[in-house]
């Protein structure tokens, strides 16, 4: 005791200049903006490196469960591919007509490929980090998928990196339908299991059944019609009984997610401007009324 007490004494004037020195650093960043912003964007670029290489040793120890479950998945594609385009081909008997469809379809969207630096899957409120920011052309409210199915909708971007929404977050409202069928609802995730999410409000009338495939309905400007998201577990009546509720396992593994694609929609922009010209639009309206 008597040593540190020595200690203290002997270099008290150095000790009192790094508490002095602390004080005066945190209220420099809390009371000031731009030296504020500053710090939060060195902190973000800090952290996202951290994350990154941590995702990096992740992703190699895991690499070999990963090739083994893209090669199941490319092989299942393949063969629903060479049957829709057999069907196609009966149908029109045309053998070149699917493939015109496909690329046709494919000029409006771009994929940009993203690795998940940070994921969470037992909070409410849970965000997903990746790799990709602003400078590879990533933008607030693009779509999020995986190999195997809807991942999320980016919410926040910097330079390197971007936030995204998942599927397990509360906020999280994507309209969904049933494969095959114009019922649609939307996808909604209450918490818990991470593997389970719900479709609600499906209209009475509707006709489906248990192992039926949900799929994204394309009635939004983030998600084209058609991308997997689980299929039919449970049927439930809504609370006020007017509707469907359906219990969904997600197609989508979030706790060993890794390698996503962001959704560059090419008309998305156009179709934005469109929506907004016409709530002006009815704006202008309402206050002539």
């Amino acid at each position: 005791m008597q040593n540190l007490w020595t200690f203290i004494t002997r270099h008290f004037h150095w000790l009192l200049f790094m508490i002095l020195e602390a004080v005066s650093i945190v209220m420099l960043f809390s009371y000031n903006s731009y030296q504020a912003s500053v710090w939060i964007s060195s902190a973000n670029l800090v952290t996202g490196k951290i994350y990154e290489w941590k995702a990096n040793v992740t992703h190699f120890f895991s690499l070999s469960e990963r090739n083994e479950q893209l090669t199941l998945r490319n092989t299942e594609l393949e063969q629903q591919i060479d049957k829709l385009r057999q069907h196609v081909c009966d149908l029109t008997s045309d053998t070149s007509y699917a493939q015109r469809i496909e690329l046709e379809n494919l000029k409006q969207f771009e994929l940009i490929p993203a690795k998940v630096v940070s994921n969470s899957i037992n909070n409410a409120d849970n965000l997903i980090t990746i790799d990709k920011g602003s400078d590879d052309g990533v933008m607030a409210d693009m779509g999020v998928v995986s190999g195997n199915g809807v991942v999320g909708v980016v919410y926040l971007t910097s330079k390197n990196y971007s936030v995204v929404i998942p599927v397990l977050n509360n906020r999280s409202r994507i309209s969904c339908s049933i494969r095959g069928q114009e019922y649609f609802g939307y996808l909604e995730w209450k918490g818990g299991d991470p593997t389970r999410a719900s479709v609600e409000d499906i209209p009475r009338h509707a006709r489906f059944k248990k192992g039926d495939w949900i799929e994204t309905s394309g009635y939004s400007s983030i998600f084209p019609h058609g991308v997997t998201v689980g299929q039919i577990e449970k049927i439930f009546n809504s609370a006020d009984g007017l509707s469907y509720r359906l219990q969904v396992k997600l197609s989508t593994d979030f706790s060993s997610l890794r390698d996503v694609c962001i959704i560059n929609d090419k008309s998305m922009a156009e179709r934005m401007r469109v929506k907004e010209a016409a709530i002006d639009s009815l704006m202008l309206i309402q206050k002539k009324e």
